[in-house]
């Protein structure tokens, strides 16, 4: 076991009502809590008070979000695609932070229909690196998620998900190390 575990902030990208976003996001905060070198922090955007307006001064739940944004070594974003894209509440919250995103690691879970979500990934993509913040490669993508996931919540294929989802965990740890000690060496500004 590793004494000094990194922090991965699993962030739950959907908030519409009757959304599939739990049944994905807690299957992969499982696969993450069996990693050694991990610690998860579910942060799941439907519970998080958020403002609608960005505010002149941070409320207490803003301020609440982004100290959990800012303790996280890494970040996994568990996404939808919505009409091609990523959900507004997604993108308001990654707008109401910006140094806790800087030269940390994003990785991506998708799910969604023909795509599995990977348009919404790539896009993504390019608001993270306005942010400063590594994105890695790999992902793990539901193409058809209603069908991937038995009534437990458990992926009906149970080898590739698995697989996937291992090859990303393992290199957001290396990343994760490899920024935070950069960090730790030499400030970001």
């Amino acid at each position: 076991m590793f004494e000094d575990r990194l922090r991965v902030g699993i962030i739950v990208g959907s908030t519409r009502e009757g959304r599939f976003a739990r049944t994905v996001a807690d299957w992969f905060a499982g696969q993450a809590r069996q990693h050694p070198e991990l610690e998860v922090d579910l942060i799941d955007l439907a519970e998080v008070d958020l403002p609608a307006v960005m505010p002149a001064a941070p409320t207490p739940q803003l301020a609440e979000y982004t100290a959990r944004l800012d303790a996280a070594d890494s970040f996994v974003v568990v996404t939808p695609e919505y009409n091609h894209g990523y959900p507004a509440a997604l993108k308001a919250a990654v707008d109401l932070a910006h140094a806790e995103w800087q030269t940390k690691p994003v990785a991506f879970v998708s799910y969604g229909g023909i795509s599995g979500g990977l348009r919404a990934v790539e896009q993504l993509r390019q608001v993270f690196a306005e942010l400063h913040a590594v994105t890695i490669r790999d992902t793990v993508s539901f193409h058809g998620a209603s069908e991937c996931f038995d009534a437990a919540g458990n992926p009906v294929d149970t080898t590739g998900p698995v697989a996937a989802a291992k090859v990303l965990l393992d290199q957001l740890v290396w990343w994760a190390r490899a920024t935070a000690e950069a960090r730790s060496r030499r400030p970001y500004s």
